[in-house]
């Protein structure tokens, strides 16, 4: 996927992100959780998109950098963060722009699933992260594709192309499965112990009408998957 894939449609993909279900009621409540005290933490938001995991973590007391890819993604991070959070334009794909061991955090919303070598992304966010610092992930939970899919190799690391709606707009996003144990042996690979592995409940405040049908009163369902890892 090219780094400027998100940039026709970054507005629209912006504001879906901050009033879903998946992103704003699940994956940034859970993160967060994750997080804990981050007040006096350095914390790099890795493919930072328009920001809004970054302005909650500065609200938070964090001190924190973002990247993202898209040019259009960091206008908008840059427009909603001001000129106090750092916003760059780079690549995980490609050497970082950060010294090494510059942050006690690196937080991965929804972006290793986007790539399918994580050896050179993981081994950058292990060197900018001090010893002993956390890096948080989430990723398309792997049991998803099987389930969508069920003549689809679990064991197999696959790329697969789904149609979203952003706005007007039919556009597709192509992800990368693969099974767990790809995923944390790639972690120990580049120097990462998993502390967590989390399939957290949705945000209680969830407005009812925005939850999967036939829910019923589970509190939880399958979605993301959470890491947390500390470097070895």
């Amino acid at each position: 996927m090219r780094a400027d894939h998100y940039d026709s449609f970054a507005e629209s993909y912006a504001h879906q992100n901050e009033t879903g279900l998946f992103n704003a009621h699940y994956e940034k409540p859970a993160m967060l959780a994750l997080a804990g005290d981050v007040a006096g933490r350095r914390v790099l938001d890795a493919g930072c998109g328009a920001g809004p995991m970054a302005a909650a973590l500065r609200e938070r007391g964090a001190a924190v950098t973002g990247f993202d890819a898209s040019p259009a993604m960091v206008r908008l991070a840059r427009s909603r963060l001001g000129d106090d959070v750092p916003v760059l334009v780079a690549d995980l794909t490609a050497p970082l722009p950060f010294g090494d061991e510059e942050f006690d955090d690196v937080v991965a919303s929804l972006v290793l699933h986007y790539l399918e070598d994580w050896s050179g992304p993981l081994a950058e966010l292990r060197r900018v992260l001090r010893p002993g610092g956390r890096l948080l992930v989430s990723v398309n939970h792997p049991v998803i594709r099987p389930v969508v899919y069920p003549d689809e190799d679990y064991f197999a690391t696959s790329a697969y192309t789904e149609d979203y709606e952003f706005g007007d707009q039919t556009v597709p996003l192509t992800f990368w499965h693969r099974p767990l144990h790809a995923m944390t042996d790639a972690f120990g690979r580049a120097g990462f112990r998993i502390v967590t592995i989390g399939e957290p409940p949705y945000d209680p405040a969830t407005p009812r009408e925005l939850l999967p049908e036939g829910l019923g009163d589970r509190t939880a369902f399958l979605c993301f998957l959470f890491f947390v890892l500390e470097t070895a």
